[in-house]
């Protein structure tokens, strides 16, 4: 089928009007979405009435070095940087797509679920195709609607097409104006004195202007110098409401570090403390989610909680799961919201349903959260991005103020969830007086210590590089924990697979004699999360059961790299490689422990020459089902 040449999950759109150059701010742009993609790249400029097109194959260097040898000038235009979950990634196939007569353009996020019937028509109607992509559908589709005003064809296109997409589209013989539609994939406006940006992302804006309009579902924009303005799918004109995002360009700048994921690894100590910050006092002995809009009898009246996420944040989930569960005693289900959506699963009255999602754009997420919403039940969503779509279908927000986050793999996202979801469970427990006083407030004294024990981990990071050259070049990996640590195990087998291109699992050490010791051998290394709660009765016992499948591994000639408190001499002693944290909490010990793991995973990588920020067939998040 041709839909394998379509962009699937996730490509990166930037469109630039205004006074300057646009050839240099689009290809910037370019730059700092090309996490979205990175199969091939093009850009459309229109100078007058002369429009011209670049486009290459492979990583965006090669368009920029095709550019310097065929430079391109003009007055406004678009770029695209291509993410193709099946299909050759050539030239031909790159965007932006052109309609016969080569006067409109169009760059596309999606799929276009009906493009061969479109098709079909089109060339029946005369329409000649150069590609085997639905992109170039909605071109012939805008040509076949055009009069001179190209919003007025785009949405006539509009009408005929079915599917999850977002695109931009420009014309020659309608110049001085870009085009961009919003229908379920993400794209956002920006708007500075005199000039329009159009991006799939926020950080591509942000060097340019921090006042934002994201798209909703089924909207329409017309940007241009003198303005903005926007329309409902139907063409009726609508009211753009701007919002001001407060991070700072430079947080989307690697700022001196060699990848953006190791920047936003030691970013977590400062992103712990932003997602923090103003909402628990060590006065008043409380949680204050005040910028969540539930009111204390609403959260009182919750029963039940049923998390949803995927990816990452599915393993964050989990470890909520634990922690809402043993510190409020609320029963908590997890689910994937990928699996969610096919299935019909009883949802139980009083139940909250909490939506995790680091970009708030994630497709499968998004649309159980409407699933979800259609039945009634409340929504919580704990999100990184203001105004995404995820905000504006739940009933209220806990925003995670990571800040952005580039690497694909995600790291202070995880962390800085994990901290909201502490948070939740310390505010449901005081509400349903599971804790004491003094419970409540040993919990909030280590959260404010969190970020100083974070540090810590990375002072030690150059020996946690050290332990990476005794395992890049090994083949597979597990990772074992019990309890809460479990979810970690999974997140550090995922980081290590996302980055290395190692294959690595995790399991509930407890699980082992069910199946996997049958693996372990002397080229198996098994990293082991150790580390326990020395208030906690409980958390020691877990410890003592950790030590006791290290020891099996041990017999069994696996190499073992652990994760634990420092100064324990039973742990230090049974294993090749020890990682030491300072002890907290059991409910604070994940975010203490899956640092390391990145570090690990991030070093590995480094060490097997593989492209860190950007792993082969990954996107950031995916925004297209």
């Amino acid at each position: 089928m041709t839909l394998w040449y379509s962009c699937q999950v996730m490509c990166g759109i930037f469109g630039y009007i205004g006074p300057r150059d646009p050839v240099p701010i689009i290809m910037g742009g370019l730059r700092s979405l090309e996490y979205r993609g990175y199969d091939s790249a093009g850009i459309a400029i229109i100078e007058g009435q002369n429009l011209q097109i670049r486009r290459a194959s492979g990583k965006l260097k090669k368009l920029e070095d095709l550019i310097a040898k065929q430079p391109v000038t003009g007055q406004f235009g678009l770029g695209h940087t291509r993410w193709a979950t099946h299909g050759r990634p050539t030239e031909e196939n790159a965007h932006p797509h052109r309609d016969c007569k080569g006067r409109i353009v169009v760059a596309h996020n999606g799929i276009i679920e009906n493009y061969l019937s479109l098709k079909r028509k089109l060339i029946s109607d005369g329409h000649t195709f150069r590609t085997e992509t639905d992109t170039e559908v909605i071109a012939h589709l805008i040509e076949q609607h055009f009069d001179g005003n190209l919003e007025q064809a785009v949405l006539k296109a509009l009408s005929e097409l079915k599917g999850l997409f977002a695109f931009t589209a420009v014309s020659a013989d309608d110049p001085q104006k870009i085009v961009a539609v919003r229908e379920g994939a993400p794209i956002i406006v920006g708007s500075a004195d005199g000039e329009g940006f159009v991006a799939s992302d926020v950080p591509a804006v942000l060097p340019y202007t921090r006042s934002i309009l994201f798209l909703d579902e089924h909207e329409v924009a017309v940007v241009a110098r003198d303005g903005i303005r926007l329309f409902d799918s139907a063409g009726k004109p609508l009211k753009p409401q701007f919002q001001h995002i407060s991070w700072d360009p430079v947080m989307a700048e690697k700022g001196g570090y060699k990848h953006f994921m190791l920047k936003e690894i030691y970013e977590q100590p400062t992103a712990i403390s932003n997602t923090v910050l103003g909402r628990f006092s060590l006065d008043t002995n409380k949680v204050h989610l005040e910028d969540v809009a539930f009111t204390e009898d609403q959260w009182k009246s919750f029963r039940h909680i049923r998390i949803l996420a995927c990816g990452t944040s599915w393993h964050s989930a989990l470890a909520g799961k634990y922690m809402i569960e043993s510190i409020a005693r609320l029963p908590v289900e997890v689910d994937y919201a990928s699996e969610y959506r096919y299935r019909n699963p009883v949802i139980l009255p009083y139940t909250l349903f909490i939506f995790i999602t680091q970009s708030g754009e994630t497709a499968d997420t998004v649309a159980a959260q409407r699933q979800v919403r259609d039945s009634g039940s409340k929504i919580l969503t704990i999100t990184n991005v203001v105004g995404s779509m995820t905000t504006r279908v739940a009933d209220a927000v806990l925003y995670t103020r990571a800040g952005p986050e580039i690497g694909v793999a995600s790291t202070k996202a995880f962390t800085t969830q994990l901290a909201c979801l502490y948070l939740i469970a310390i505010h449901l427990s005081k509400l349903h007086g599971t804790l004491s006083d003094a419970q409540v407030r040993k919990a909030l004294t280590d959260l404010v210590e969190l970020p100083h024990k974070l540090e810590k981990i990375l002072e030690n990071a150059k020996h946690i590089e050290e332990v990476s050259k005794f395992l890049f070049r090994h083949h597979d990996f597990l990772f074992l924990a019990r309890g809460i640590h479990f979810p970690i195990a999974l997140e550090g087998a995922l980081k290590l697979k996302e980055l290395s291109y190692i294959h690595a699992e995790g399991y509930p050490a407890g699980e082992m004699k069910h199946g996997p010791n049958a693996l372990i051998d002397e080229d198996l290394p098994v990293v082991f999360l150790g580390a326990y709660d020395p208030e906690s009765p409980e958390s020691h016992q877990r410890y003592e059961k950790v030590l006791n499948n290290i020891k099996e591994v041990k017999s069994r000639d696996g190499i073992i790299i652990s994760v634990g408190n420092e100064n324990e001499p039973d742990l230090i002693e049974s294993s090749d490689h020890f990682i030491p944290l300072s002890p907290t909490n059991e409910y604070l010990l994940p975010i203490l422990e899956v640092l390391p793991l990145q570090l690990l995973a991030y070093h590995c990588a480094v060490r097997r020459g593989c492209d860190i920020d950007q792993p082969r067939n990954l996107a950031k998040s995916v925004t297209v089902e």
